[in-house]
């Protein structure tokens, strides 16, 4: 039997994009990749729900946990809304005059 090159074999492991999580998508792919995401209410949806399944068995349902899990979303929430709040802040910084 002949044997494969790596090139033949990179060739026959491709995944299809639409199949590709996030962190796996090349840039130059990107713009395909969110052009095949299901953006109806149903799809949107069903992200949420895969995410906090993810972040709830990965943080918080293990068997020795901490804190931490549940420090992340107050942390997310505290940085959101710094975020939204950024505009009124920036204006409340102290300025020096020369």
């Amino acid at each position: 039997p002949a044997s494969v090159s790596p090139i033949q074999s990179k060739m026959t492991s491709v995944m299809p994009v639409k199949e590709k999580k996030l962190m796996d998508v090349k840039l130059g792919e990107l713009p395909s990749w969110i052009l095949m995401r299901n953006f109806t209410p149903k799809g949107i949806v069903g992200a949420f729900q895969r995410g906090y399944y993810r972040f709830y068995n990965k943080y918080i349902n293990v068997k020795k946990g901490s804190i931490a899990g549940i420090n992340m979303v107050p942390a997310a929430y505290v940085l959101f809304s710094y975020c939204l709040s950024y505009k009124e802040l920036k204006h409340q910084r102290r300025h020096k005059f020369h």
